[in-house]
């Protein structure tokens, strides 16, 4: 069976170390099967064989197939939920614990570009612009949290000219710049990372969808082809997990959002829209994210969907919400357009928990996933490895089923973004 070919985006254009990875073609033993191969599970496979656990990863298409290799490549600091938030909801000591382990996830992330040597033009810096008057101040008082209450000196807020200098729009009314953000190339990081866990020791498989498995320990995985004996199965599939595991699929909605990247702007042209390789965020509900590639695109994110299939054409979906922000690149052609399938929950929070026997999983990183799958990753594998101290509390937040399940959530997902998509233009 031959695996899926990459979406055309410009990530699959400009991947490096993409290679071919065995279908799963008979019936072998492991102590872990991951299913899915995405930073969640890679993360998890990576740091289990790392334990010394022998891991089978089984990725029903490509290595970075899913959300993993399309996203705009945003690395924000913290959670979805912005520090004072998380402050009403859980208080501050909750809150602190929460900020730290987003900060760590960060930190996991420059560690393993660094010590796997991941060509995946990794960079530092990025930009939150306010487009509300209702939201100004939300700088100010966030940057001033941050450095006071979570000892953390790299976000300082901006006034409407000083943001204007950085990003040439006039939508941007303040801003607030975080110095320790980052971006990342996410496919060429996947592919990275699944590199080093091949190395480490898993077994990867690809175009090996998982049909079933058994609630049994050891649980047996089954695929079209072969089957994966396993004492512990960690589930890595988020906005892809479809029907396979009916006790968690409540908990998430999946999304589609989209991406457009520009032809080359040239060095001077990209320098007067954006100053600098960082990325760059808005304030609205559904968000527009965008930055600059390393040869002087503009990756623009914008605009959601909530039914199975994608717009017939992402670049027209995308382009009027890059205009309005952008209308001097009106002339500009788009060379490529692609879309991807996330997840969310109802509370914008991970996740991440255990179902009996012995199946581990995480999802719903709300467009927040690429630190924090990695960092699931590596706190599940703690978890199988007998220290579950950070995988509880993750695993301690309440996270609701979507009224009416699998079954009735899209209906009232699609009334409250037209409700949220409503307030943005207000």
């Amino acid at each position: 069976m031959a695996p899926a070919a990459h979406t055309h985006s410009y990530y699959a254009a400009t991947a490096v170390g993409m290679h071919d990875y065995p279908c799963l073609d008979e019936a072998v033993r492991a102590d872990v099967c991951v299913i899915g191969g995405g930073f969640t599970g890679l993360s998890a496979a990576l740091n289990l064989a790392e334990r010394g656990f022998g891991v089978v990863l089984l990725e029903a298409e490509r290595i970075g197939f899913g959300a993993s290799g399309r996203n705009g490549g945003l690395i924000g600091s913290g959670q979805r939920q912005d520090v004072i938030e998380m402050e009403r909801q859980f208080g501050l000591a909750r809150s602190r614990e929460f900020w730290n382990f987003a900060e760590a996830a960060k930190s996991d992330i420059r560690e393993r570009v660094a010590k796997h040597v991941i060509d995946c033009d990794l960079q530092e810096g990025q930009l939150l612009g306010v487009h509300k008057k209702s939201y100004l101040g939300m700088a100010a008082e966030t940057a001033k949290a941050l450095a006071e209450r979570y000892g953390y000196p790299h976000a300082r807020a901006l006034g409407r000219d000083e943001t204007r200098a950085l990003v040439a729009t006039d939508s941007f009314l303040e801003g607030m710049y975080d110095a320790k953000a980052m971006t990342i190339h996410p496919l060429n990081y996947a592919l990275g990372l699944a590199s080093a866990a091949q190395a480490a020791g898993v077994r990867i498989h690809e175009a090996s969808r998982v049909l079933n498995y058994t609630r049994s320990s050891p649980a047996v995985v089954t695929t079209a082809t072969g089957q994966v004996k396993a004492d512990f199965i960690v589930l890595a599939c988020n906005g892809y997990l479809g029907k396979l595991e009916p006790r968690v699929a409540g908990k998430i909605m999946p999304i589609n959002n989209f991406v457009v990247t520009t032809e080359p702007l040239g060095e001077s042209r990209a320098h007067a829209l954006i100053a600098g390789r960082f990325g760059v965020h808005d304030t609205r509900f559904v968000v527009n994210y965008f930055r600059l590639s390393a040869d002087r695109r503009l990756i623009f994110g914008g605009g959601e969907n909530y039914r199975a299939g994608f717009p017939r054409d992402i670049a027209a979906f995308v382009r009027p919400n890059m205009r309005k922000l952008f209308p001097q690149l009106a002339d500009v052609a788009i060379d490529y357009a692609w879309g991807g399938t996330l997840s969310v929950t109802l509370r914008r929070l991970p996740h991440i928990g255990r179902l009996p026997p012995n199946l581990y999983f995480a999802q719903g990183y709300s467009g927040h996933g690429i630190s924090i799958a990695n960092f699931a990753g590596r706190i599940i594998a703690e978890a199988i490895g007998g220290s579950a101290e950070r995988f509880d509390v993750f695993s301690s937040l309440p996270v609701h089923t979507f009224p009416g399940g699998t079954l009735l959530r899209y209906p009232g997902m699609v009334l409250g973004m037209l409700y949220y998509s409503l307030k943005d233009r207000l």
